[in-house]
């Protein structure tokens, strides 16, 4: 199991700002990627390893994922509703 630590946010000028514990090795300064999920929580990692972090979820796909190709990704003509910004054809 992944070892979790409580953080406290705090506000530092404008911002809200989170204090991390010391055991998470992170270094004053150090630049973070925070990505927000539309259920509240949130992934980060650091900004130096974002390479790394893109591989690993590149590598975690599976072999058969498209092993069958895109199928039918054709789309047929399209019939606007008459809005500004797709007048009804002449």
């Amino acid at each position: 199991m992944t070892e979790q630590f409580t953080v406290r946010s705090f506000k530092s000028g404008n911002s809200v700002a989170l204090r991390l514990p010391k055991g998470l090795g992170i270094e004053a300064g150090e630049e973070l990627i925070v990505v927000p999920h539309a259920d509240g929580s949130m992934t980060a990692w650091r900004k130096a390893q974002s390479r790394e972090a893109f591989l690993r979820l590149f590598g975690s796909v599976s072999e058969a994922f498209m092993a069958q190709g895109r199928g039918d990704t054709d789309q047929g003509d399209y019939d606007w509703p008459d809005t500004p910004h797709h007048p009804a054809a002449a």
